[in-house]
């Protein structure tokens, strides 16, 4: 196990490289007024003994938590744990491939699709009747990339609009997911999702979490890679905290665009969308962990995707948590401690 530690270490500092972990400890120093000079080798203390990054050092807030408090949060490698032990690789098709996802999980999706692999331009055509936006999606890509929204006009050439999806590997096309206005007020230029993690292990099935995922007011899709911010959800399916941007490494109490403040936000169908994702995760047995991504619409939750590597650091966001205490607790009471050795 300490050897693991200490390659995670190095391929941490390789990767993250030293003059971004300068930057880093600048920010930190800026927030918190903490000695850079005996930060830096608790920093390095943390990647040692904690396999805690520069980047989880910050967000988990590291500088601030001491002692057996830090032996609380879930780490990169506890989250590669679960990962490993609960999800068989050789069904990672089924939650990776767009159209693959949505043909298994069709009964939550709440919406109707065609894959372009199967169908023609002809069959593009009909899909379209009657609607004014569509869709397109690659089917493998991640964090919004390889998607777009195609306008449906009456003189759409639809041979056209086929080739180019075509072309671009986006042979996925769904119809448009309507927002609940709710949403819509916080910001009405994406869809904005809810991520809720679930476990299904000695076949029950737990939620861990969840955090509300918001776009910038800019693109269309709400992903942390593509500007957009998260949040995390209280049980309850109350936000009360401020939202986080990683481009800018910025908390926000309001949305920069829509001046919706997230502190107080109440999730519409919050529960449904948790009893959702816990029938969801009884349909493919093998993939026991999973972070789901859910649309809430005026109607209810619809299913988005499956990711089978959820987050363990956005969930324990210092500034969004209580008591300073991670969410480790909770997995090793539904796994056993064991279960991490």
């Amino acid at each position: 196990m300490f050897l693991v530690k200490i390659k995670s270490f190095f391929t941490r500092l390789v990767e993250g490289s030293i003059k971004r972990m300068f930057i880093n400890m600048k920010c930190i120093h800026e927030e918190t007024g903490k000695n850079r000079f005996i930060m830096f080798f608790d920093i390095l203390w943390c990647a040692v003994r904690y396999s805690v990054g520069h980047l989880d050092y910050r967000v988990l807030g590291f500088a601030l938590i001491k002692g057996k408090d830090r032996k609380t949060f879930l780490t990169m490698n506890h989250n590669l744990t679960v990962a490993n032990k609960l999800n068989d690789k050789s069904l990672f098709y089924i939650l990776n491939d767009k159209t693959e996802f949505d043909r298994r999980y069709s009964e939550y999706l709440g919406r109707g699709f065609i894959d372009l692999h199967k169908e023609d331009a002809q069959a593009l055509a009909k899909f379209c009747e009657g609607k004014k936006t569509i869709f397109a999606k690659s089917t493998e890509d991640f964090g919004g990339a390889g998607m777009s929204r195609e306008i449906i006009a009456p003189d759409t050439d639809f041979n056209a609009l086929y080739e180019k999806l075509c072309k671009n590997g986006q042979y996925l096309v769904e119809d448009e997911i309507i927002q609940h206005e709710r949403m819509s007020e916080m910001c009405p230029a994406s869809v904005n999702t809810v991520r809720i993690a679930t476990i299904n292990y000695k076949d029950e099935v737990h939620f861990l979490y969840a955090l509300l995922r918001v776009g910038n007011g800019v693109n269309c899709v709400d992903n942390i890679c593509s500007g957009g911010m998260y949040v995390i959800i209280g049980d309850d399916g109350v936000i009360r905290k401020n939202a986080y941007c990683n481009d800018d490494f910025r908390y926000y109490e309001a949305h920069p665009v829509t001046g919706v403040k997230f502190a107080g936000f109440e999730i519409p169908y919050f529960n449904e969308a948790v009893e959702m994702c816990k029938k969801a995760a009884t349909v493919t047995p093998g993939i026991g962990y999973v972070g789901w991504d859910v649309a809430i619409t005026q109607t209810g939750p619809v299913l988005v995707e499956g990711n089978t590597m959820p987050s363990y650091a956005l969930c324990q966001n210092h500034l969004q948590i209580d008591g300073g205490k991670g969410i480790l607790p909770k997995y090793e009471a539904i796994l056993g401690k064991e279960f991490f050795k």
